[in-house]
């Protein structure tokens, strides 16, 4: 890998900190050649520090850490995009990320469509839409309609129209994300226990 220092008169580099799972961004530092020397052999986060002007491992003091997962460079050469697993909250305000956000994974229209889920359950003027229907039923009867759901799966599965596949797996998904927030539970929970049984099986 090589990086341009010289391009900047300070030798910096801009090192954007993005988690490896979220892939949300967490922080922006600079690294000058040695930072970077550091960062590869400890395998946690280095940056100088313009203010301290001194190498500045990130978690140094609070033990917050950005282990390091993988590191990228851009185009130009004179951008690193380093991904990283954070022990703990990444600013020194103690928010997750330095734009004050929750690092929290985004599941993109999956994401939404949970939200619309959780409206529906909650806000009373939503009271005669078919997610309602459903939660008022109880969880007998969403657990029952995700089982149904799965069979029609199975079958189509075994069949050559993969748009009716297709349908059919979006109305279990769709179902299943119900009986997630009918048990209390989000997309993020089944997530976090695939993720510990990753770090399982890695560790075996």
């Amino acid at each position: 890998m090589e990086i341009n220092f010289d391009k900047y008169e300070n030798g910096l580099v801009p090192a954007i900190i993005q988690d490896s799972i979220t892939k949300n961004v967490l922080m922006l530092g600079f690294m000058n050649q040695e930072a970077f020397s550091k960062t590869e052999k400890e395998k946690k986060v280095t940056f100088f520090s313009r203010s301290k002007n001194r190498l500045w491992t990130k978690g140094e003091e609070s033990d917050n850490f950005l282990n390091i997962v993988d590191v990228k460079l851009d185009c130009d050469n004179d951008t690193l995009l380093i991904m990283a697993d954070p022990e703990g909250p990444v600013c020194h305000k103690g928010t997750d990320t330095c734009w004050g956000e929750k690092n929290v994974s985004n599941f993109g229209f999956l994401s939404y469509l949970e939200e619309v889920i959780e409206d529906r359950k909650n806000d009373k003027e939503q009271q005669n839409s078919y997610v309602a229907s459903l939660f008022r039923k109880g969880i007998n009867k969403i657990a029952q309609k995700v089982g149904e759901e799965a069979v029609e799966v199975v079958i189509e599965a075994k069949d050559e129209n993969d748009l009716d596949f297709l349908s059919e797996s979006a109305d279990l998904l769709f179902h299943f994300m119900v009986l997630l927030q009918a048990k209390g539970f989000h997309l993020r929970d089944v997530e976090k226990t695939l993720q510990s049984r990753h770090k399982f099986d890695r560790n075996e």
